[in-house]
């Protein structure tokens, strides 16, 4: 019986190059809402509107995790195949 995670890693590479090119963009996004101009004052309350840079700091952290993924999906792929060419 084939080794199911061998397979998943074998067959389905692109599922590793997927998520870590949907890591990278949401990591870039998560770059862009930290412009000053997503920036909202309230001048009356005198405090800085937040909610944009929280948003960034989640496609920050889900980037990063989807890059991992991918990154890590990636080594498995090649350590198959130098077992496999040994």
């Amino acid at each position: 019986m084939a080794n199911p995670i061998k397979t998943l890693v074998q067959d389905y590479e692109w599922i590793h190059l997927s998520l870590g090119l949907a890591g990278n963009v949401m990591f870039l996004a998560g770059s862009v809402l930290f412009l000053p101009v997503f920036e909202q004052q309230n001048p009356d309350a005198g405090v800085i509107d937040m909610k944009w840079q929280t948003v960034g700091v989640w496609l920050f952290i889900f980037g990063a995790f989807f890059m991992f993924i991918g990154a890590f999906g990636n080594l498995l792929v090649k350590l198959y195949q130098k077992a496999d060419s040994d």
